[in-house]
């Protein structure tokens, strides 16, 4: 199976033993971290390896990579996607966003939506937002849970129930070869006040305000709980959760990028050796062009 050595930034690591407090992981980088020109530059670098890395992963053709993302509104999702994932090349690679279920999505299991988007071997699959939205809007907003129309829900079991589930469901995954990697873009509450403010007040973001997220601001305390008790349910080795400092978009796209550098250079992958017959082959196909004008 699969599995990432948390030997990077184990500072970041959600526990695999449930003892996971939020407390006890910070929004902000470590004071020793680097900042400005010095990120920027290590990104661009960061970025070619994944570049590299995604055609050996392409060509070894064993291994998918799913990476998961989760965070509240303004965190910085699509531009750390945006910005760790630029080389990648677009047909090894594919992002899927979750929104509210369709109705069609409503008549099936709450991860069936998911299992349809992994990504096939040999390809990164990126989820913006996931399966989590399940045990955490949902768990928020019970109204959501309801129109799902289950039969016999216990509110008393029901998220311990779904984390199980989706434990299982990434143990299974692991073992049929998905690497997976989540990411908790880990924002504090003053820094989201301030990036929703940016979207009011700069005329170049006022397409990105929505009410709701003010909505959604309300419910806060809220949404710690739900999500403290996800990732303290589900970091596991073959699925590890990372809790990414995201007051600084600089060092949380860095540290995004290096943890998945890390995570592909740990694989087991090369690119395959030719047989006898295919290089006899290259070798005939030399000939005949060496031999043409």
């Amino acid at each position: 199976m699969p599995a990432l050595e948390p030997t990077l930034y184990p500072d970041h690591v959600v526990p695999f033993d449930g003892a996971f407090s939020l407390s006890d992981f910070s929004t902000v980088p470590p004071g020793d971290s680097a900042r400005g020109k010095a990120l920027k530059k290590e990104l661009k670098a960061l970025v070619a390896q994944l570049h590299d890395l995604q055609r050996k992963l392409y060509a070894d053709g064993r291994h998918s990579v799913l990476t998961v993302f989760q965070a509240m509104d303004a965190a910085g999702k699509d531009g750390t996607i945006r910005k760790v994932f630029s080389g990648v090349n677009p047909t090894g690679f594919r992002t899927s966003a979750f929104e509210a279920p369709s109705g069609r999505e409503r008549k099936h299991d709450f991860l069936w939506r998911c299992q349809r988007a992994l990504p096939m071997r040999g390809k990164i699959g990126i989820f913006n937002r996931s399966h989590y939205e399940e045990v955490l809007v949902v768990r928020v907003k019970p109204e959501l849970l309801a129109a799902q129309k289950l039969p016999n829900i216990d509110p008393a079991t029901i998220w311990n129930e779904r984390l199980e589930s989706i434990r299982d469901w990434e143990r299974h995954l692991a073992r049929n070869g998905v690497v997976v990697v989540k990411f908790w873009l880990n924002l504090s509450h003053d820094e989201q006040r301030r990036r929703l403010l940016a979207r009011i007040d700069r005329p170049e973001k006022n397409w990105k305000f929505d009410a709701a997220d003010l909505d959604e601001r309300l419910l806060w305390d809220d949404y710690m709980h739900a999500y403290a008790e996800a990732l303290a349910a589900t970091s596991r080795p073959h699925a590890p959760w990372y809790a990414i400092p995201a007051d600084y978009k600089p060092y949380m796209r860095v540290a995004v990028a290096r943890i998945m550098v890390h995570t592909l250079e740990n694989l087991d992958m090369a690119y395959p050796e030719p047989s006898t017959e295919h290089l006899q082959l290259l070798e005939a196909g030399r000939e005949r062009l060496l031999d043409q004008e």
